[in-house]
């Protein structure tokens, strides 16, 4: 599984890739965890306000540091 945040390494982006490694962990997800910072793609992608949330590809929050059990919701697919 591939897990992308999307923004420019600021500290909210680096709690919210945190918040994402934790969750994998929790639920026994072997994921990879990647920042992207080139405003370029990320602006590409939709992303009008960081931090972009990203799993294999697939946008699913933009604009606010979720939380560590709003992850594992998404991370389940609910």
């Amino acid at each position: 599984m591939l897990i992308e945040i999307l923004g420019s390494g600021c500290p909210n982006c680096a709690k919210l890739a945190a918040h994402a490694q934790e969750a994998a962990t929790k639920l026994g997800i072997e994921a990879t965890v990647k920042k992207v910072t080139d405003f370029g793609e990320i602006a590409a992608r939709g992303v009008m306000s960081t931090p972009g949330f990203a799993v294999d590809g697939r946008l699913l929050s933009t604009g606010r540091v979720l939380t560590v059990d709003q992850v594992l919701r998404l991370l389940k697919g609910e």
